[in-house]
């Protein structure tokens, strides 16, 4: 970042340009450091225009707790801003929009709160986190409240995502739903 940009902006992966990363700026001193980690104004400066109307907060306690993949259908398709407030967790993005040259594709990201960056989840990707340490606390914004009858979800080890997870499958923590997700093939409604 350079001058007095207060947020900076890239792509996860060249492969899906969508899913992006953003780094707020940190103004450090000798106590630590500041940073806004959200700002509207700076955002919509950088080209993202999204008008988030909820935060959540998830909080992992064992190292290796996986959630999702998740996405929301219909009118209820949310946009994500994730962050880790304590610990360390990779963030995962699934394009799930049939007809898309990338469907199928997914990026990752390691999120922390020592590098403090944030993940961008648009529309149309299905999303997962796994806590790479214990007492992981995320939190992330999201432009749609949550409709528990548009939820929806894929399996996080769907042998056709052949997602890297950094961690063997025996080793992931899963809730009793998460276990019992369909693969990418087996669900009918996506994007």
């Amino acid at each position: 970042m350079s001058g007095d940009s207060r947020v900076k902006i890239t792509s996860v992966s060249e492969a899906l340009p969508e899913v992006r990363v953003v780094e707020p700026r940190r103004f450090r001193d000798d106590r630590g450091y500041f940073s806004e980690v959200f700002n509207e104004r700076d955002l919509r400066a950088a080209g993202i225009g999204l008008r988030f109307i909820q935060e959540n907060h998830a909080f992992s306690d064992p190292a290796y707790t996986l959630r999702g993949i998740h996405y929301q259908i219909g009118e209820h398709q949310q946009d994500k801003l994730v962050r880790v407030v304590t610990g360390s967790a990779l963030d995962v993005a699934v394009d799930l929009r049939r007809g898309s040259a990338t469907f199928g594709r997914w990026a990752s990201c390691l999120l922390s709160a020592e590098n403090g960056r944030q993940m961008l989840v648009p529309k149309g990707f299905g999303h997962g986190i796994l806590s790479l340490e214990p007492g992981t606390h995320i939190s992330y914004f999201v432009t749609a409240h949550y409709s528990p009858d548009h939820d929806r979800g894929i399996r996080f080890d769907d042998p056709r995502l052949a997602i890297d997870w950094g961690v063997d499958a025996g080793v992931v923590l899963l809730s009793p739903r998460d276990d019992r997700l369909p693969t990418l093939a087996e669900s009918p409604d996506l994007m």
